[in-house]
């Protein structure tokens, strides 16, 4: 990923963050002879391994999971946000009208070995966290133990685990960093009153390190 200088993000600390509060990634693996790109749900482990550990599932009809071999490098992508933004909600652009748009965006990408885990004990432990994690905000939470065990039982044969170390960690915060504050600021408000958020929010606080 091509990351100048004032978009990086090299805290491990925000990027698991990024992974946790955005769990959906992509996962990008080169197997069968051609490229593949799978979205799924992962559970990461920060104190497994140096830069943590990913986990997730896939079905068995999924051919991903034949395709690999264990020690194959695959990449897991995570996106945190994005967002168009106008040169119009830059106020140098009213002055100079040297502004042209651009999109911002947040994203943390994990390269990886990963590891075929078929076997039941090991599933039926990813099921559970990413169940307990995603269910935590529910008035009455699901949990495994809701279905008939025999039910339970039969879906995890139909299914086959994926274990990603991480080896190298990569963050991307398009900001709008390389603007003046006041830019960084109308942008980041502009996004906000139009409801995007995570981005709006992360300007106004990118705004707000550079005035420092």
């Amino acid at each position: 990923m091509y990351i100048p200088a004032h978009f990086d993000e090299p805290s491990t600390d925000v990027l698991h963050g990024m992974i946790v509060a955005h769990p959906f990634g992509v996962l990008v693996s080169h197997g069968g002879g051609a490229l593949d790109a799978n979205h799924l749900p992962f559970h990461l482990d920060p104190t497994a391994g140096a830069l943590g550990t990913l986990h997730a599932h896939v079905a068995r009809a999924n051919p991903l999971w034949r395709e690999l071999a264990d020690g194959d490098a695959v990449l897991a992508v995570f996106s945190a946000g994005d967002a168009y933004v106008s040169p119009s909600w830059y106020p140098s652009k009213h002055e100079a009208h040297r502004q042209v748009p651009t999109w911002n965006y947040m994203v943390a990408h994990a390269h990886g070995r990963v590891i075929i885990r078929d076997d039941e004990r090991y599933l039926r432990g990813v099921v559970a966290r990413l169940t307990r994690t995603h269910e935590a905000t529910e008035a009455t939470p699901w949990k495994m133990s809701d279905a008939p065990a025999d039910f339970v039982d039969t879906l995890l044969k139909a299914i086959v685990g994926i274990e990603i170390e991480i080896t190298r960690l990569e963050g991307k915060r398009k900001l709008s960093q390389n603007k003046e504050v006041r830019d960084i600021r109308g942008a980041g408000e502009a996004l906000m009153a139009r409801g995007h958020d995570a981005v709006g929010e992360a300007m106004l606080e990118a705004a707000a390190r550079k005035e420092q």
